[in-house]
């Protein structure tokens, strides 16, 4: 069975800009929080939501301090001055598609033009549009409706955001033909047309179609309609359990599709679910293999064999030496400091990764353990080498315990932004990258004098480039469930274009300084063999941008790859 995830599935841009706004108040802790109406169309979330405490509410009678979000599918202009005049602090994160629109309609309707919409009459945004028309609007929801609409004036024709493309170019064909003065605003957004694009290229690739969302989503129950008018078997479900097993296990090639309002981590559910019924079906030794790199993935135990061999090249590079110990105690200090900081950080993990936050519930005493022997057996190792290498250890030890655990009381957190060093945004990826470089450049120092400054900085520019480059990735990778539970990460606080476009200048200005440390002679030549491993994480990055991979263990696995990658081409 083969899994065909189409690239537009997931939030579009005004849903997750209105995630990204509510969960940026939400994390201000300035009073209470309400939205106006739910402020999308998804169970899932919404149940989140008040989980957090952040209220929908259609009335605001009684409430007079506060905060109030106005949801992505906007409002009519009676209800925004109603919001105005209730003395909340009003944010408003309609959709810019949908402002696009009110606007259109605003304009046209002063110039005393007849206004049509075309969409679905109890929709929360097409209510909204309909108020910014001067003269009552006429709502059509069918090209049968043409015939009924009195004979109008000068029209104009708009769409609700996510109507189906091609009904509205029928009901603008039928429009035309009644009033050929008709002007038409195409007002169906980007997205929609990519997603209801995207689902009819299925239809010569997959025997099967799994549409994830809300039950009430208009453009969910839209792609559901898509699919079955192309005639291929479709089912509509909003979270893993509802999947018909026994129907996709007699099917090779399945399309999985998402509605504008469901979140990536169902998604990431309902794939690893189809993913399972796959398993069934595989040989004993392919099944055996995919459980082997899945436990190798989700223990850490992948990204401490590319640490391992990442380490033996930095301190090949750092000086030419050789030895287990310090490659050895680096990587046990990093993957002990992975395994306790996810534990220590797993709310973000069930948004995240559902099956990496379902394997540490499920071995969580087998992977303490293991972080525990690993932090105990690079104490002794540190021991070995000197008594300095021990306490630098030691020290960085505790930092990277305090880094996760609250530094002030609990009962007076709730009055600061900032409770942990990890809350300050963006520190995740500095502190990791750091880290990285404190135990694979600076450690060894303790024991063995380095003989250049020069080789020093250089290695130590490229082991920081190198792996806050791996934070960067990972954080884009999690940004959906960082943003649920609140983390301010790097892609968070620029905002994922500007991350995306950080990580390219870093990696930029790291193969600059290979190139020209090593033609100057500053350094040895071996450096500019560090080049390869750098293209490959370009590589993984541009596998995101482009949706080539979704985020995953596979994707993460590439990642990963990078620096074993780089041991290899070093070392050899």
């Amino acid at each position: 069975m083969k899994v065909i995830l189409a690239k537009t599935a997931g939030f579009c841009m005004g849903v997750r800009r209105a995630m990204e706004m509510v969960m940026a108040e939400s994390n201000k802790k300035e009073g209470p929080l309400f939205t106006f109406g739910p402020l999308i169309h998804n169970k899932q979330v919404l149940d989140l939501l008040e989980a957090k405490g952040i209220k929908a509410t259609d009335d605001t009678t009684g409430l007079s301090a506060g905060r109030i979000l106005i949801r992505a599918h906007g409002i009519p202009p009676r209800q925004r001055e109603m919001l105005q005049n209730s003395g909340l602090k009003v944010i408003d994160a309609t959709c810019p598609k949908v402002t696009r629109v009110q606007a259109i309609i605003r304009h046209q309707s002063n110039k005393d033009r007849s206004t049509i919409i075309v969409g679905d009459k109890d929709h929360a945004e097409v209510i909204g549009l309909m108020g910014y028309s001067k003269n009552p609007a006429h709502l059509i929801e069918k090209k049968s409706d043409v015939a009924n609409l009195p004979q109008l004036e000068r029209p104009f024709v708009v769409a609700q955001t996510t109507q189906d493309a091609e009904d509205f170019k029928e009901i603008v064909a039928a429009l035309q033909v009644r009033f050929p003065d008709i002007q038409v605003f195409d007002t169906i957004c980007d997205a929609t047309h990519e997603r209801q694009a995207e689902v009819r290229t299925f239809k010569s690739q997959v025997e099967g179609v799994v549409v994830v969302g809300g039950y009430h989503s208009a453009n969910t129950q839209r792609l559901a309609k898509i699919s079955e008018e192309e005639h291929l078997p479709t089912f509509h479900v909003e979270t893993e359990k509802e999947l018909p097993r026994e129907a996709l296990s007699r099917m090779k090639i399945i399309g999985l599709t998402a509605g504008a309002s469901t979140p990536h981590w169902l998604i990431k559910n309902v794939m690893q679910e189809i993913e399972a019924i796959q398993a069934e079906r595989e040989t004993p030794f392919v099944h055996g293999v995919r459980l082997v790199f899945r436990f190798l993935m989700l223990s850490n135990l992948a990204a401490a064999v590319g640490a391992f061999s990442f380490a033996g090249a930095v301190m090949h590079l750092a000086g030419g030496r050789t030895g287990l110990v310090f490659p050895l105690m680096a990587t046990l200090y990093i993957y002990a400091m992975h395994v306790f900081n996810r534990f220590l950080d797993k709310g973000a993990a069930s948004y995240n990764d559902p099956d990496r936050a379902a394997f540490q519930r499920e071995h969580k005493p087998l992977l303490i353990l293991m972080g525990s022997l690993a932090m105990g057996t690079a104490l002794i190792l540190s021991i070995i080498a000197g008594f300095g290498t021990f306490m630098a250890l030691v020290g960085l030890s505790l930092l990277g315990v305090v880094y996760s655990i609250p530094l002030i009381p609990e009962g007076a957190g709730n009055r600061y932004r900032f409770v942990k060093i990890k809350d300050i945004p963006g520190s995740r990826s500095l502190s990791e990258a750091l880290a990285w470089v404190a135990v694979m450049v600076f450690l060894p120092l303790f024991s063995h004098s380095s003989d250049s400054l020069i080789i020093v900085f250089v290695t130590a520019i490229v082991v920081f480039s190198f792996s806050y480059a791996r934070a960067i990735l990972f954080s884009l990778f999690q940004l959906q469930g960082d943003l649920m539970v609140g983390t301010e990460t790097l892609p968070i606080t620029l905002g994922e274009k500007r991350t995306i476009s950080l990580f390219k200048k870093i990696l930029l200005g790291t193969a600059l300084l290979l190139v020209f440390s090593s033609i100057s002679g500053l350094v040895s030549p071996i450096f500019f063999m560090m080049l390869i491993p750098l293209l490959t994480l370009l590589l993984c990055l541009y596998t995101y941008e482009k949706q080539w991979l979704s985020p995953g263990i596979v994707l993460e696995g590439l990642v990963e790859g990078n620096f074993l990658l780089a041991g290899i081409v070093v070392l050899m």
